[in-house]
């Protein structure tokens, strides 16, 4: 709380008391963050899917640790809004790997979904997961495309194949988002886990 002036009457007579710890200044409140579903992978799966997603909130954040069952060392995991396989996606990537090094991951326009992160497969160090973090803002504004930020990484322990992702993502679509529909090539083991949140301010 800044002070602009001090009179002498105060300094002589004591600084008025507030029952408050306020001081008179009014109540911050912290942005909240709801719970609004959560969902596991079966391993028999590739598909995860979040729909009747509720417009009471500001913005929408995802949390995932995701693993799949494809026959290789990692895959990549994607997502569409309301079921939508039109070409209306964009990204841009930025990609650091074991080797110490950024990229420049690319750009790509006109997909049919949004690539979120690379995951660890079937092949690679048993157990080894993806942690990742998705934000979607105003989710439910119909004035306006969609834009996301995504953070994702993982751990091999030394393989060539550990990576940490910054993702900008674009949905040219003004509609308001009520689905979120996950993707991974063969199926989402049975230890990936999902969180949906609703952020309210």
């Amino acid at each position: 709380m800044a002070v602009s002036r001090v009179k002498t009457s105060s300094i002589l007579q004591g600084f008025p008391k507030s029952r408050s710890l306020l001081a008179g200044n009014a109540a911050y409140i912290p942005t909240s963050f709801e719970s609004i579903a959560t969902a596991t992978g079966t391993g028999a799966s590739g598909t995860i899917t979040f729909s009747s997603i509720p417009s009471t909130y500001k913005h929408l954040q995802l949390r995932w640790n995701a693993r799949s069952t494809f026959n290789g060392q990692v895959t990549s995991m994607s997502l569409q809004f309301n079921g939508s396989a039109t070409a209306a996606y964009g990204r841009h990537t930025l990609t650091g790997n074991t080797a110490g090094t950024f990229q420049a991951g690319g750009n790509a326009a006109s997909q049919t979904s949004l690539a979120i992160g690379t995951v660890p497969a079937n092949t690679g160090l048993a157990n080894a997961m993806a942690v990742g973090r998705l934000d979607i803002s105003d989710y439910a504004l119909t004035t306006n495309n969609k834009v996301v930020r995504i953070f994702n990484g993982f751990n091999t322990n030394g393989s060539s194949q550990d990576d940490c992702q910054f993702i900008s993502g674009l949905w040219v679509n003004t509609s308001a988002i009520t689905s979120i529909t996950l993707t991974v090539n063969t199926a989402f083991a049975t230890t990936a886990q999902f969180s949906l949140y609703g952020i309210t301010g």
